[in-house]
């Protein structure tokens, strides 16, 4: 008889305290959620990036960790695992330690009373990807 095992998996919330994950769709971003078995709050701001922003391709982990800088604040000593894919089978990650408190107010992320529109307007930007997300807030 064959016994059936489950796979070993990392508790990955134990090693990283920040996760930034490549915004290529919500089927990206769930499939990771559940295959590393991360929170829903950890995998919050790339849900967030991917709804504001879109598949940004290889910047969207960049809009990703400035979501966690403004939002939650990266303190001393803990680590950001950005994870990003490519076509194919292409996947690149890298793992960051802060050297210092991060809480920048980056622009991208700014609520409206702030001085700056929180999400562009395609009137502003005359992007087909932007007029599709004007829409869809709309509603």
């Amino acid at each position: 008889m064959r016994m059936k095992m489950r796979p070993y998996i990392p508790d990955f919330k134990l090693a990283f305290e920040h996760f930034c994950i490549h915004t290529g769709g919500r089927g990206v971003i769930d499939a990771i959620e559940k295959q590393l078995e991360l929170t829903k709050q950890g995998v919050a701001p790339s849900r967030e990036t991917l709804y504001r922003y879109g598949n940004l391709s290889s910047a969207s982990i960049w809009y990703v960790l400035a979501n966690i800088e403004t939002k939650i604040g990266v303190k001393k000593g803990e680590r950001v695992w950005q994870i990003a894919f490519g076509s194919g089978f292409k996947c690149n990650s890298a793992v960051w330690r802060a050297t210092r408190h991060v809480n920048d107010r980056h622009k991208a992320w700014l609520e409206e009373g702030d001085g700056h529109a929180a999400i562009p307007s395609s009137k502003d930007t005359g992007d087909a990807r932007v007029a599709a997300s004007d829409k869809k807030i709309a509603a």
